[in-house]
């Protein structure tokens, strides 16, 4: 079997068979398949996209590249919780700790940046200290004493996804709905959890651009998970603007630590709780979104939330009195304001623009291996439906020096839209896929 072959064949838009697609993996994860050639190949399936058996047979291959966990049989129940990505989305950061809070242990495997969306890794990476590449035993270890885990991709696990997750960056195939099901997929099935919660996003900062697209990644997963025995349940969520107001890694932490006190932005706020409170129904421990909800006010009403994150955040060997004093966070050197051109009410965001400007500041990736400023990033200071005067305060600038938060000004305020009449955001949550 050669690769060129199964490149060619893709690229004319033919099915790979099982044994070609278990051929392509186990090579490319031995390395005697460089990247330029796996490249080429996540390219052909970005433009001819795979049918169901082959993004099947794909996941199944990912996950069979390296141990697979199966931390059900170790904690009953457990959950996952996975977002496809956006901008200013530090939902994962609040609502694994609120999980565990609650009761519900809380296994989480967790990505860096791609594109121009955060990672979840590199806003934990902004508390000194803070490790999230962990051995076997210490995953089990963490999850079995402190009832939450939130690690890095590791090499042991899925390390065919680990790979081909970096090279999708670098190769403007992130958004290839059978790709990006089946590095979700693979993860999730490798650490077999017992219960998984996809936020599935669409919208201008989303890789899905509208709500139907991301139904069919949100339908396809849960199909998946149904197949492998996992109880898979998706919530489809708007990313037509960036979600609460920071973006950037230090900046996303802080702001996740002020959600978990109660005092979040309310948009980011409800979904994080709805979110919680819709594990804690899966598994049982609820008998309703009424009560559900009930047991999440309570966790952060008495600070457990905020208390069971620093309790993780120590585990791992971060610095847990960067989660009770947010203000010792890593910061910026430079803050620097941009005002409303105009007065009006906003009309939108581009939510993409917004990240891409923000990876400029340095706390994206525009290339494999680049280093993340966890200091870096923005402060919006007001929201789709807002109403401001010229001259009000519209984006804080956290820079590393006064000629980058220059540079970005006019590629800020043209992220925004205006309107003379008032303008009222969607809702946020679209709808909720459950296993058929």
């Amino acid at each position: 079997m050669q690769i060129v072959e199964l490149i060619s064949k893709k690229r004319d838009g033919e099915a790979l068979t099982t044994e070609q697609i278990d051929w392509l993996i186990d090579q490319y994860t031995r390395d005697t398949i460089p990247d330029y050639q796996m490249a080429a190949w996540l390219m052909a399936v970005y433009w001819r996209g795979m049918d169901a058996r082959e993004t099947s047979d794909l996941t199944l291959a990912m996950m069979r590249s390296g141990e697979q966990l199966r931390v059900r049989d170790i904690v009953t129940p457990v959950v996952d919780k996975h977002s496809t990505g956006g901008v200013g989305d530090k939902v994962t950061l609040a609502v694994a700790p609120l999980t565990a809070a609650c009761g519900v242990a809380v296994s989480k495997m967790t990505g860096r940046g791609l594109g121009h969306t955060g990672g979840t890794v590199d806003k934990l990476e902004a508390i000194d200290g803070f490790r999230a590449t962990l051995s076997r035993t210490e995953f089990i270890d963490i999850l079995t004493k402190h009832n939450i885990v939130l690690a890095g991709q590791s090499q042991d696990l899925a390390p065919a996804d680990g790979k081909m997750y970096a090279l999708r960056d670098v190769t403007a195939t992130v958004s290839s709905l059978s790709l990006i099901a089946t590095s979700i997929m693979s993860k999730k099935l490798a650490i077999g959890s017992s219960h998984l919660l996809l936020d599935v996003k669409f919208g201008s900062g989303a890789f899905m651009k509208t709500q139907e697209q991301a139904r069919e990644l949100a339908v396809a997963m849960v199909e998946i998970g149904k197949l492998a025995g996992m109880h898979t349940v998706a919530a489809i969520t708007s990313m037509e603007q960036p979600l609460g107001y920071a973006v950037g890694n230090a900046l996303e932490m802080a702001e996740a630590i002020k959600i978990l006190h109660g005092r979040g932005p309310r948009d980011i706020s409800e979904l994080c709780y709805h979110e919680v409170a819709e594990l804690l129904v899966m598994t049982g421990n609820a008998p309703g979104m009424s009560e559900a909800k009930q047991q999440v006010e309570r966790a952060v009403r008495s600070g457990a939330g905020v208390a069971k994150l620093a309790e993780v955040i120590a585990a791992q060997g971060g610095d847990a009195g960067q989660v009770e004093q947010p203000s010792l966070l890593p910061a910026a050197p430079v803050r620097s304001m941009v005002v409303a051109p105009r007065s009006g009410y906003i009309a939108g965001i581009d939510a993409e623009k917004i990240g891409l400007v923000s990876m400029s500041l340095g706390a994206g990736r525009f290339k494999k291996g680049d280093p993340i400023d966890h200091r870096t990033g923005l402060i919006l200071q007001a929201k789709l439906g807002d109403q401001l005067r010229a001259g009000e305060p519209l984006v804080e600038v956290h820079a590393r020096t006064e000629s980058e938060a220059e540079s970005v000004h006019d590629a800020l305020l043209a992220c925004y839209r205006w309107s003379e009449a008032s303008v009222t955001a969607g809702p946020l949550i679209g709808e909720v896929i459950h296993p058929s």
